[in-house]
């Protein structure tokens, strides 16, 4: 599990605080001195708070949303893993639909080329947490399976869902669907590729 960044309840206040001023200013030290004055928090406190900057701000951003989602997926009723998954991302945009053009602003950033490793590890812990909220409690290999196929997933599906004009994200969950669909199918043919190759791997030590 990658580890989160640091947790403190002024730097969850201060991203609460700042998250209107995000869709007009960024993810910058004037959105977050803005909301810090409005919230009645010292402004000074923005370096010292987020001393990584706007990657920082995001990060804290992402791991409070991932924390909410773990929180809200317990109530769920569905019990099929798949099914879980689906209604966990659904959910998770659900829960981000207020936030989406600071979400937009974010992934904007996380595009930098210096920030590739802060959005690595970002979108590594969020589908760690679909993926724990969902049940999964694997530490095999296919711990690391999983994770790299929802990380696709969930990636392209948060991309068309910033485009989503759709009432509900209605057209957001169709494309979700047909990615988990085509996950399933490539799924069981890997399946059925390991069997035929167990049946065979016999006649092949003949020698």
């Amino acid at each position: 599990m990658i580890r989160p960044p640091e947790r403190l309840p002024e730097r969850d206040a201060a991203i609460e605080a700042m998250l209107p001023n995000v869709p007009f200013d960024g993810w910058t030290t004037r959105a977050l001195r803005a909301g810090l004055a409005a919230a009645g928090l010292p402004e000074d406190e923005a370096t010292i708070l987020f001393p990584g900057g706007a990657a920082d701000m995001i990060a804290v951003f992402c791991d409070l949303a991932d924390r909410r989602l773990t929180e809200a997926a317990a109530a769920l009723t569905e019990t099929k893993l798949t099914a879980r998954v689906r209604a966990i991302i659904a959910l998770r945009l659900a829960m981000n639909r207020p936030h989406k053009e600071a979400i937009r602003r974010a992934v904007s950033v996380l595009a930098l080329p210096g920030h590739a490793r802060a959005a690595a590890a970002i979108t590594a812990r969020t589908v760690d947490a679909i993926w724990h909220a969902a049940g999964d409690r694997s530490a095999d290999f296919s711990w690391y399976t999983k994770r790299a196929i929802l990380t696709a997933v969930y990636g392209a599906t948060l991309l068309f869902w910033l485009r989503d004009t759709s009432d509900d994200d209605a057209d957001t969950r169709a494309f979700l669907d047909r990615r988990l669909r085509g996950v399933g199918r490539l799924t069981r043919a890997r399946e059925r590729a390991s069997s035929l190759v167990g049946r065979l791997r016999p006649a092949w030590a003949i020698r």
